[in-house]
């Protein structure tokens, strides 16, 4: 009888919670928005098909979080930082969005991130460079998930610079991601014993890179490294072929360079190009079986911020779920308190300045005769512990991080 009584109790108790919980979803929704270059130079490496991602992570927790309905609306930032703010104040405001992800160029991005802040709601950054997204951007209310100029810079650059490529001509896309990424190639290569002996940088978006990479020839460098992406990487990447840049015994260092790029550009001209990624699709079985779907979906592989997009909604969702909340400090620290082992990342986690640390991967282009297909385009070429890959947090500046020294 006394037994029973416990079980009743309990049964009220549980009922009691979940009801609670449903209460603290507000307007019994989930909304996330998801923003992001969707017509211009980043479309391919996040745009579209980021939505796709997103979407298959709602789809495949089923549409609802408890009895709380899941809801995507998207727009096209045109990487504009007006277009990005005032998209996401209507949303946060107007709209009663929850959670905003995708962000592609960090100028957009540390805009949008800011209203995000003023309205106490939660943003995940996946497709942004800007390492200072969590360290003087840092705030409560944002995650950066997939990468940035700190691993960039010391996986490619070290490994080129061990490779004999001591002195330095860096090409950068004239914005803040751009610039913070050859602050961080300059700091390695100088901290490795090579040296930048000229830093150019270009408008966004450039159509024709002749006079550029005249300059990057007429240096003299071992070394031409872009810090630049999408459209302009590719660009940047065949014009350089063209003038006969590594056929006259320059390196060629992309330092942001995506799967997209590499299949736009083919293995002939890319072959042999370094880079530092944070997935790739044929890496293991759990990433093959996810990207399988993905190309179903589709038409296409995914890139590293596909992939991260769809693990840091699962991510979030599970949060939501967990705490039967949707508020963002709630739902941001559960978040936090929960690793994240998935087709995505291996014992990764969220830092208190909001970074996402994980291992990350040197790998190198394929040449024609080892690619055996369409998107057989990258070999890994050794692994970047998540502690050596990413800023410590002993060198943080975030106060998040700071007042708690």
């Amino acid at each position: 009888m006394i037994n029973m009584k416990k079980s009743f109790l309990a049964m009220i108790l549980s009922a009691v919670i979940v009801s609670d919980a449903k209460a603290e979803i507000s307007d019994d929704i989930v909304k996330i928005g998801y923003l992001a270059d969707m017509s211009g130079t980043y479309r391919d490496l996040v745009g579209p098909n980021g939505l796709a991602a997103l979407e298959m992570a709602v789809d495949d927790f089923g549409g609802k979080v408890g009895m709380a309905d899941i809801q995507i609306v998207s727009a096209d930032d045109r990487n504009s930082p007006d277009v990005a703010s005032s998209t996401v104040r209507r949303w946060l405001e107007n709209e009663d969005v929850d959670m905003v992800a995708g962000f592609v160029a960090s100028s957009a991005s540390l805009a949008a991130i800011e209203v995000i802040k003023e309205n106490n709601k939660l943003g995940i950054v996946s497709g942004s460079i800007a390492s200072s997204i969590t360290n003087e951007h840092c705030s409560p209310n944002h995650i950066h998930y997939v990468y940035d100029t700190y691993p960039l810079a010391v996986g490619t650059a070290r490994a080129v610079v061990e490779e004999g490529g001591e002195s330095w001509f860096i090409l950068t896309v004239d914005y803040s991601g751009g610039h913070e990424l050859e602050a961080a190639v300059s700091s390695v290569v100088e901290a490795s014993g090579g040296e930048v002996i000229k830093t150019l940088r270009h408008p966004f978006p450039t159509p024709d890179f002749s006079s550029f990479i005249l300059q990057a020839q007429a240096s003299g460098a071992d070394v031409v490294a872009l810090a630049n992406t999408g459209a302009d990487a590719i660009n940047a990447i065949n014009t350089a072929g063209e003038f006969g840049l590594t056929q006259s015994g320059q390196k060629l260092a992309a330092l942001l360079l995506f799967l997209t790029e590499v299949h736009s550009l083919g293995v002939e001209t890319a072959q042999g190009i370094q880079l530092t990624t944070g997935w790739y699709w044929d890496m293991n079985p759990e990433a093959r079986a996810w990207a399988d779907r993905f190309f179903e979906k589709t038409g296409v592989r995914p890139t590293m911020v596909h992939a991260g997009i769809y693990s840091s909604t699962i991510h979030y969702l599970n949060a939501v779920e967990a705490t039967g909340s949707d508020d963002s400090q709630i739902v941001r620290t559960q978040m936090i308190n929960t690793p994240i082992n998935d087709m995505f990342a291996t014992n990764g986690r969220i830092r208190q300045d909001g970074r996402m640390v994980y291992d990350m991967y040197l790998a190198q282009v394929k040449t024609p005769e080892e690619s055996q297909g369409e998107w057989d385009l990258y070999k890994i070429v050794r692994t970047i512990p998540a502690e050596e890959a990413f800023r410590p947090l002993s060198n943080s500046v975030c106060p998040l991080v700071t007042d708690n020294r």
